[in-house]
């Protein structure tokens, strides 16, 4: 993917005797202040114009809807709009383990790509909105476009090397440099889109930060506890302010932060 407090400006749907239809969207890849960290990145207009072309805009999605569910066959890849999701797998003792939290700008459905469906579910965390885009579309565009191919390896590049750090985190951390690394990726990724880096409000439950981290709910709430006692962090429930980055920072290595 974190206050995900975006304005829906693209979201534009009607519906007509019961059928969805989806109009023009009032805001084009090019006029989107994602577009520096989505599939955009360096399309020049022409380029922009046909990928708008095939990119779907929907309603919006509530929290707890799902986009999509593990073992659905692959079709659609989902860029955040708006708003915030998580995924999560259910291994065969039926045991849920959450893979990732996802950003305005952030690309969903990665995983569905080797095997042709996908390995995760994914919910939305509170009022949000993607763009969704035809995988075979999309496939078929990047081979004329060169730089929306480099894009999109860049994109699966990025969940590799994100999955890889997750391992390295809850293989080799401590409870408390796996919650600084945690805060301090959402802090970075909230600088990436141009919003502050030290408010955030957390849409996710503490529940799922532990399970994320592989801590308990009571440790999670124990470390943060702790960092508000030390003048790190100031919260107000789901509301945290980072109060210093440095200190925080020296919780744990920059190289280790979770993504």
């Amino acid at each position: 993917m974190l206050h995900c407090v975006m304005s829906d400006q693209s979201l534009d749907v009607v519906d007509i005797s019961g059928t969805h239809q989806r109009k023009r969207s009032s805001v084009t890849c090019a006029e989107c202040r994602l577009n520096k960290i989505c599939l955009p990145i360096a399309l020049n207009s022409e380029e922009l114009d046909r990928l708008d072309d095939v990119i779907q805009r929907d309603r919006a999605q509530e929290k707890g809807d799902y986009l999509y569910h593990m073992g659905d066959s692959f079709k659609t890849l989902y860029a955040v709009r708006s708003g915030s999701f998580k995924t999560y797998m259910v291994s065969e003792c039926g045991v849920e383990q959450i893979t990732g939290f996802y950003l305005p700008g952030d690309v969903m459905g990665i995983d569905g790509v080797a095997q042709g469906r996908y390995t995760n579910h994914a919910v939305a965390l509170e009022h949000s909105a993607v763009c969704r885009v035809p995988y075979s579309q999309l496939e078929s565009l990047s081979q004329v476009m060169p730089t929306l191919q480099r894009n999109i390896f860049r994109i699966m590049g990025c969940e590799i090397t994100r999955e890889q750090k997750m391992m390295t985190l809850l293989g080799s951390c401590t409870a408390e440099q796996k919650v600084a690394s945690f805060l301090l990726s959402l802090s970075r990724r909230k600088a990436e889109r141009g919003l502050s880096s030290t408010n955030i409000h957390l849409t996710m439950s503490r529940g799922d930060i532990a399970n994320y981290l592989g801590l308990t709910i009571e440790t999670v709430s124990r470390l943060f506890n702790r960092f508000k006692k030390r003048n790190i962090l100031s919260i107000d429930n789901k509301s945290i302010v980072i109060n210093d980055l440095d200190i925080l920072s020296s919780c744990v290595s920059p190289e280790r932060e979770a993504v």
